[in-house]
């Protein structure tokens, strides 16, 4: 099975240092979800696992090799991520983009085979999308686009694939619309999905590991049992939360919360 872990992980912007002497291993086969307050390194992370970031320092491992030293075509067939807020060109199609994630896969004039073309229809129809493959992405709906850019990565065929707020801007409907998607493909398809999220239920909900982070360090990460904690919560986002059952899935869930007290010294 594919493993990805992180060993004394340094990240800096020039000299500003963002994640130091951080370790990570991600669960293979199972959801992982990375939360935490705005600024503590999240994103960051997420990035220099998918080598969109250079490391400053320690390193980071894909089946038993450094992701640096592996080429980028080849680890494209491994590592998928859908960055936060995509953009793309006027008058793409939702065709044309799905096929964008058939490129590490392509040989010589990198036109579609046979093969890519299985892949894209297959793609397109597990997140429902085949519907408005002609359509152009920016005439589409927020998680309509969502859908579109899940199914460019699933078209690359990897093993694991990162997602950075794949919810963010989107209705309540719409994100659990995408969140029951990512579910089923990680059930279905035994993809191994990172994601950062900000909503604390719906990580817990729909992520079998979590991953809490505050100012570039890792606080606890474990099954979502063992990190929604009273006291993790409160050390990683200062406030005082209220822990109950969600009736529906029997998993932890935040019922309300404020914020800790603290003295005006403290702030």
């Amino acid at each position: 099975m594919t493993r990805l872990n992180g060993n004394q992980i340094t990240i800096s912007y020039g000299d500003n240092v963002i994640v130091n002497n951080l370790d990570i291993t991600v669960p293979d086969g199972r959801i992982t979800s990375i939360i935490g307050p705005n600024g503590c390194g999240k994103s960051t992370l997420l990035k220099a696992l998918s080598r969109l970031l250079t490391i400053s320092n320690g390193e980071i491992v894909l089946d038993g090799e450094s992701i640096h030293k592996q080429a980028t075509k080849e680890l494209a067939k491994k590592i998928a991520i859908l960055p936060q807020s995509p953009e793309v060109a006027d008058g793409l199609t939702v065709g044309e983009l799905v096929s964008y994630g058939r490129f590490p896969h392509q040989k010589g004039f990198g036109r579609l085979s046979a093969e890519d073309k299985k892949e894209i229809d297959w793609a397109m129809k597990v997140t429902g999308t085949a519907d408005f493959q002609y359509r152009a992405i920016n005439d589409l709906s927020g998680g309509q686009r969502q859908r579109v850019w899940i199914a460019m990565a699933l078209a690359q065929r990897t093993d694991i694939i990162f997602l950075d707020e794949p919810t963010t801007y989107l209705d309540i409907s719409h994100q659990l619309e995408i969140l029951e998607l990512i579910t089923q493909l990680n059930q279905e398809q035994g993809c191994t999905i990172v994601m950062v999220l900000h909503d604390i239920n719906q990580a817990v909900r729909f992520s079998d590991y979590l991953i809490t982070m505050k100012d570039g360090d890792i606080i606890a990460n474990g099954d979502t049992e063992e990190v929604l904690t009273k006291d993790i919560l409160e050390k990683v986002f200062n406030i005082d939360v209220e822990i109950s059952r969600d009736p529906r899935t029997g998993k932890p869930m935040l019922v309300t919360y404020d914020l800790c007290k603290r003295s005006y010294s403290q702030v």
